[in-house]
């Protein structure tokens, strides 16, 4: 960080409005004015912020201006503070430079490594062709051909421009030393199949363009008699050339429809075949990663990235590719075409395409404010509707449909306005670019017909070339879309490898863990525990649990009840001391090998959108529907399943949305009972059951608890009180006191006080 934060300070101070929103330990929040309403500005900003050592992720909004940096909690937020308006001074005095006006220097020196090569290659080809023109006909070259070169230079300038942004775009998203593009980073092993679908792709674009050709020369025949170029293959009648320009259409026709749905298909499996893989391997490095990743991740933005962004790997292959391939080889095939048999028109056929792509181009910088704008607006009437959704209750109960209907209104209405902004754009660009193909239409028949009259273009010639610039143009209004996609292609990429990189869980290096030899005696030993930027919440902790015996644990909120039982799954690893587990350090097992040994059923269970057998039987896929019921009537949930209209075969919808909270708990119980593990730990597993319910929980678990280790954790003292051993956790992550029920109530302690509030008295049970 020293030496970019003294690289920054040695550009000037600008003027900026740059203000902090929020600043807390590790994340910071600022508006930055100079972002507001500029994507470009607001990309490099967070890239350039991203590169910084210890911020972790920078996130820029061209539309409310604002800058979201998350940082290391070890870098002090006045240094992560201070970076910032350096290098928004940076970023703006960049950007303000390179709208200067620069001065002269040599090509060789403007031109970027990436781009010299490209200009190099087209002068060279361009010049080659132009000389063999000269010498073909005879002469040096006119007027047309110096405009076509015009029409050239413009157009390399405009595509080496897009070149070079984009090439810097896949610079940052990539990384400087990135060992190939992203794309063929995206295509990975299907790179044959991308090669077929990209030959398949060139054959039907020369297809068509042949259709074009002999649909060109059969006018020829009906206006003169006859077409030059068939007379020298031996059919010198009108009727014969008519009859073999007929099955050269009917064989051009039958090659484009082959070769276009093959090709075709062959790009949209390719984009399947893609998102599959990418979706593959993304999530099962998800289902991998270390949990305290993943909480920390929003389920939308995960969920988002397996889904929008992997979709958008494919989709640009299954479209956008294509029409690269096929609008390169027009361009290839047609410009030396022109060249060679019609010079005097070359360049107002071609006159259009650099507009086309200057408009297209700038079109796609221009719109990209109103897509994120729109985009926004949508997300916010889309995430109110769902949240209205979502609390049809709350609405109800205090009689705001009204006022929900009103909010919903005017937020459709923002999203409507923003959308028609867009579709101006849109239809605008469209309605220019259709300007500049009839203009060249229009163009191509005065300038070719004035030339086909003075007698210095055969008609021959002219007339089978009229329509062929216009397939090239009308492709190229696709242009603005592809370089869309392309970006959005870039972007999908590096929220996917973002979430790639996230690390996964390790494994001990010990040897593995075999449940049936389990005997369950836990340990912790000196055992200290902080979430990222908090204090402990467990410190120095010993205590021990005994084999085969019921262990409670309990204690006011906060005091690190659930995050002992996190230890013991190893959803987390202690950051000193060590947990054993009949003797054995966790963190030297295999954590599949231990999280098989231990049966868990935490407060608010997940239940998967099914039937209830499915859900009690989840992990345990193999069992009978005998065991399933066995396991549901010690959990005291067959009585309610029994009166269910389909039983056990009840849909229960996401997240057990069909059932009650106590419900919920009671198949989950029996999950775990399922499950039938040495170790059970049971986290406020039956707060949400009545008194009556609970009691008989208890009793038909002390029949599964022989010979089973069980660790019940719970704030209802009532839960524990029958427990071989109590432990009784305070604030600060210490154990206060420990022993049995009657004898933490002897001690006339925090356990007794915590009674006396729930039970009204001190008498032992």
């Amino acid at each position: 960080m020293p030496s970019l934060l003294g690289a920054a300070a040695g550009y000037r101070n600008v003027d900026l409005d740059v203000r902090p929103r929020s600043v807390i330990p590790g994340r910071q929040r600022w508006d930055v004015k100079p972002v507001l309403g500029r994507p470009r500005i607001a990309e490099v900003l967070a890239a350039t912020l991203r590169r910084v050592p210890g911020v972790t992720e920078a996130q820029a909004s061209p539309i409310t201006g604002g800058v979201l940096v998350r940082h290391d909690a070890r870098v002090s937020a006045a240094d992560v503070g201070r970076f910032i308006r350096r290098a928004v001074t940076l970023v703006v005095e960049n950007a303000a430079g390179a709208a200067r006006p620069a001065p002269a220097r040599p090509a060789a020196a403007r031109a970027p490594r990436t781009d010299r090569g490209v200009v190099r290659s087209t002068l060279a080809v361009g010049g080659g062709v132009a000389a063999g023109v000269a010498l073909i006909r005879g002469s040096v070259l006119s007027r047309q051909l110096v405009a076509l070169g015009g029409v050239a230079a413009a157009t390399t300038a405009v595509l080496r421009r897009a070149w070079r942004r984009t090439a810097d775009e896949a610079r940052q998203l990539s990384g400087a030393g990135a060992a190939r593009h992203p794309l063929l980073e995206i295509v990975g092993p299907h790179r044959r199949r991308l090669y077929r679908a990209s030959a398949l792709s060139v054959a039907c674009q020369v297809s068509e363009m042949a259709l074009g050709t002999f649909l060109g020369w059969t006018a020829l025949v009906l206006i003169k008699g006859r077409a030059a170029p068939l007379a020298s293959l031996g059919l010198t009648t009108a009727s014969a050339q008519l009859w073999g320009l007929a099955g050269l259409v009917a064989a051009a026709c039958a090659a484009v429809a082959g070769l276009s749905y093959t090709s075709s298909l062959q790009w949209r499996r390719l984009g399947q075949d893609i998102q599959h893989d990418w979706r593959g391997r993304t999530y099962a490095h998800v289902q991998h990663l270390e949990l305290r990743h993943l909480e920390g991740e929003r389920t939308t933005r995960v969920a988002g990235a397996l889904t929008d962004d992997v979709g958008q790997l494919g989709a640009f292959f299954a479209t956008s590719a294509n029409d690269v391939l096929q609008l390169g080889t027009s361009l290839v095939l047609l410009v030396p075409l022109f060249l060679l048999l019609a010079p005097q028109i070359a360049w107002i056929a071609f006159l259009p395409i650099p507009a086309i792509a200057w408009l297209s181009f700038h079109y796609q910088e221009k719109v990209a404010a109103d897509y994120a704008v729109s985009g926004e607006h949508r997300a916010r009437l889309h995430s109110q509707l769902v949240n209205t959704l979502e609390a049809g209750a709350t609405v109800k109960s205090f009689c705001t449909e009204d006022y929900e209907a009103e909010r919903i209104d005017r937020l459709s209405e923002a999203a409507q306005e923003s959308s028609r902004q867009t579709d101006r754009s849109t239809i605008r660009h469209a309605e220019i670019v259709r300007v500049c193909t009839t203009g060249s239409m229009a163009g191509t028949l005065l300038i070719g017909g004035r030339s086909v009259l003075k007698g210095t273009l055969p008609f021959e010639v002219f007339s089978p070339l009229i329509g062929l610039p216009q397939m090239v143009l009308l492709r190229m209004n696709r242009l603005g879309g592809i370089v869309d996609q392309y970006q959005r292609t870039l972007a999908a990429y590096d929220r996917v490898q973002r979430l790639r990189a996230l690390p996964v869980e390790t494994d001990g290096t010990g040897g593995p863990l075999d449940a049936e030899k389990v005997h369950g005696e836990i340990v912790l030993d000196e055992v200290t525990f902080a979430y990222p930027d908090r204090p402990p919440v467990l410190e120095n902790v010993s205590l021990t649990i005994p084999a085969g015996r019921v262990t409670a644990i309990v204690g006011a909120t906060g005091s690190g009840k659930t995050t002992i039982a996190k230890l013991l799954m190893r959803f987390q690893d202690a950051e000193s001391g060590s947990v054993l587990l009949d003797g054995r350090d966790l963190c030297d097992m295999p954590r599949q090998d231990v999280r098989n040994a231990i049966g868990f059923v935490a407060q608010d269970p997940f239940l998967f959108d099914g039937s209830i057998a499915e859900n009690i039987r989840y992990g345990s896929f193999g069992a009978s529907d005998h065991a399933v019921e066995e396991a549901a009537r010690m959990a005291e949930a067959h009585t309610f399943i029994a009166t269910l209209p389909d039983g056990y075969h009840t849909l229960i919808g996401e997240r057990g949305a069909a059932l009650s909270g106590g419900q919920r708990q009671r198949i989950a119980l029996a999950r775990a009972i399922l499950k039938n593990s040495p170790v059970v730990i049971l986290d406020e597993a039956t707060s949400a059951v009545d008194n009556e319910t609970e009691a008989a929980i208890q009793r038909t678990l002390r029949d599964f608890a022989t010979d089973r280790t069980m660790v019940i954790i719970a704030h209802r003292l009532s839960t524990v009180r029958h427990a071989d051993r109590i432990y009784v956790m305070d604030k600060g992550g210490v154990v206060a006191e420990q022993g049995t029920h009657d004898e933490l109530l002897g001690q006339h302690g925090l356990y007794a006080s915590l009674w006396q509030l729930q039970a009204g008295d001190l008498a032992a049970a």
